[in-house]
């Protein structure tokens, strides 16, 4: 399946499309669920299939989740492992496509009929949830059950977390934004991988006078625009800046460095730093992704999602070691920590507060005992998938695809901090606001300030 135009809440999209190993890892976990199952996956609307016991009983809990392949398969036999050791405590659950599963949880939160188990991406829309008292607060759970917390990424709770409190379990695995780059592309004109954003702009002249596009960017969807100022904001001024904003803090855009990121981005644009026509490219269709693998781009910013679509659709560009792949380089002159990153720190499950004791506690039981439990871990892994469980370096070690995994694992763990997608930290409205500035912003049709200027009107409270 290819990853879906953006809408308002694009990335909770990006989300669930994960790297595999190779195509025949990823056929052999499609091929595993019924097909009416699989159909349903890559179709436009509706559930693709209910399961689990209980019946109707009284005490079964209900969880819904997304549909896409092989991740579907994986939360299926989460759920199924779970009833089958707990054949009085059941979970009901139904798989939704993605756009249908956004509606629909939408719709049934706002009318009291949520599931037990919200499946999310946590930030904004956990955030509007909060306000309005539809999940509970499961930092007291979290102090009774230190070991549930403790194996987990430190940096996947900063989405759950809302005021000070968590309000959700980090689940499933970790999506950092890497800088992919083409070895043999870089070997041809003599160069190194770009150790500072003064590099990349010395790369572009030198790629541009060989033909070569210096970086590939799928700009007909706005959020692969917006993972260059997520980076830029954090090299230069540190998740301070980018904080201040989703506060709602006054004039938090026109900070000094957020002017200077989004200067800096329109002088790597005005360099035709990025692919000619780049507003045309599209992600869905792993057309920058394409770019990089057959030599026409030096360079991409991608997340880590991406990584399996090269290594099935490219040929030999992975396994033959062309690929190289890095962290975002610091900024001359910024204070932001080399160490961070951004992208999705993990996926979410909240408990449903209108959910009786009963059904709440099966879920809880089902978050402490099932989620990322050893088998689920194996199986994250087999699809080339960091979960976000801390010590899994030996599993890693074992992958087909192990020094991705173990980059992956590294920058993950060993950042200071780990970036929300700003279009899921921020609410609906917020961050579809933020995408059309970005499109302005590199379309060159607005200045920084003007971007400023309409961010800041947008989210201060």
């Amino acid at each position: 399946m290819d990853l879906k135009s953006v809408d308002a809440n694009v990335v909770e999209s990006k989300a669930d499309f994960l790297p595999s190993t190779s195509r025949r890892a990823f056929l052999a976990a499609a091929l595993s669920v019924p097909l009416l199952g699989a159909l349903a996956a890559c179709g436009s609307s509706g559930p693709s299939r209910s399961g689990g016991g209980g019946g109707g009983a009284p005490g079964a809990a209900s969880y819904w989740f997304l549909s896409s392949q092989p991740q579907e398969s994986i939360r299926t036999a989460a759920v199924e492992r779970f009833n089958q050791a707990n054949p009085d405590q059941q979970i009901q659950y139904t798989a939704f496509q993605n756009d249908a599963y956004k509606t629909k949880i939408k719709t049934a939160v706002g009318a009291g009929q949520a599931p037990t188990i919200i499946f999310g991406w946590g930030g904004g829309t956990l955030r509007s949830y909060v306000d309005a008292g539809q999940v509970d607060d499961l930092t007291s759970w979290f102090d009774e059950n230190p070991a549930v917390k403790d194996r987990l990424f430190p940096t996947a709770f900063g989405p759950a977390t809302i005021d000070g409190r968590i309000y959700a379990m980090p689940a499933e695995v970790v999506q950092p934004v890497v800088l992919y780059y083409n070895k043999e592309v870089f070997d041809k004109v003599g160069a190194a991988p770009p150790q500072s954003w003064g590099d990349i702009m010395d790369l572009v002249p030198k790629f541009n006078a060989t033909g070569v596009a210096p970086i590939s960017l799928a700009g007909q969807s706005r959020w692969p625009e917006m993972m260059w100022l997520e980076f830029l904001f954090d090299r230069l001024g540190g998740p301070e800046v980018f904080e201040a904003a989703y506060e709602g803090e006054h004039n938090a855009w026109s900070h000094p460095a957020a002017i200077d990121a989004l200067t800096k981005v329109q002088e790597l644009i005005k360099a035709d730093g990025f692919v000619r026509g780049f507003s045309s490219v599209t992600p869905d269709s792993n057309a920058d992704q394409a770019l990089l693998y057959t030599g026409k781009a030096a360079m991409m910013l991608q997340g880590s999602w991406t990584y399996g679509g090269m290594a099935t659709d490219g040929g030999d560009f992975v396994s033959s070691g062309k690929l190289g792949y890095m962290n975002f380089p610091p900024v001359d002159g910024g204070t932001g920590d080399p160490s961070t990153t951004v992208g999705n720190p993990a996926q979410y499950l909240s408990i449903y507060s209108k959910a009786t004791d009963e059904q709440k506690e099966v879920a809880k039981k089902f978050l402490s005992t099932a989620v990322l439990s050893d088998q689920e871990i194996k199986e994250w892994i087999d699809i080339g998938s960091v979960p976000i469980v801390q010590g899994t370096q030996g599993q890693l070690a074992g992958s087909d695809d192990a020094d991705f995994l173990e980059f992956i694992y590294r920058v993950s763990t060993e950042a200071k901090t780990f970036g929300q997608s700003w279009d899921q930290a921020l609410s609906p409205t917020a961050a579809e606001t933020l995408l059309d500035n970005i499109a302005k912003l590199f379309q060159l049709s607005i200045s920084p300030q003007q971007f400023a200027d309409n961010m800041n009107q947008a989210t201060s409270r």
